[in-house]
């Protein structure tokens, strides 16, 4: 009998805390004020690879219906199928697949964002901020465009009244499992 002993290095895993995690967006739009909201109900997890940290990963949904508006008189029709359809695709993911990451404090990663069933690659700025072993703040900036993913459809399709490019900012806080 042969045994080989390796040694088995575990996976670290991260999840979000719900509590302080957000999501905010923001739409210009023309000759008014920006359309702009807040995602509250968030969730995810980041795994890092502890043997070599080349197969870290990431997975965060969105529930859309906890979507908080400056326009709040519109949230139906923002919830509707002419924006977000959330009665067919209540949750919106967003995925990194596989990353390196050696503790930098700055980071450029290509995340795959879904949305409608529509997935697209966007890049995403992140920054990282170490507040304890266990404690993490990642602070993350990205755009992608609105048409690309059929946000707004018909009328709302025209640019001339909502812009193209959607800001995203997430202020997302994970804990050490």
């Amino acid at each position: 009998f042969f045994f080989i002993s390796t040694q088995i290095y575990a996976n670290e895993r991260w999840v979000i805390d719900k509590n302080l995690s957000y999501i905010k967006f923001e739409v210009p739009v023309l000759f008014a004020k920006n359309v702009s909201g807040k995602f509250n109900k968030i969730d995810g997890f980041v795994e890092i690879d502890q043997e070599d940290r080349l197969n870290n990963k990431a997975i965060f949904s969105v529930d859309i219906k906890s979507i908080d508006l400056n326009y709040n008189k519109y949230k139906e029709l923002i919830l509707s199928d002419i924006f977000f359809n959330v009665n067919k695709y209540p949750i919106s993911v967003l995925d990194t697949k596989k990353f390196s990451y050696e503790n930098e404090e700055s980071i450029l990663l290509n995340i795959e964002l879904t949305i409608k069933g529509i997935s697209k690659i966007i890049p995403v700025n992140l920054k990282v901020s170490d507040y304890s072993e266990d404690f993490v703040q990642v602070k993350a900036i990205a755009s992608f465009s609105r048409n690309d993913f059929k946000i707004g459809t018909g009328q709302w399709s025209n640019t001339v009244i909502l812009k193209d490019k959607i800001n995203l900012e997430s202020n997302i806080f994970l804990v050490k499992e």
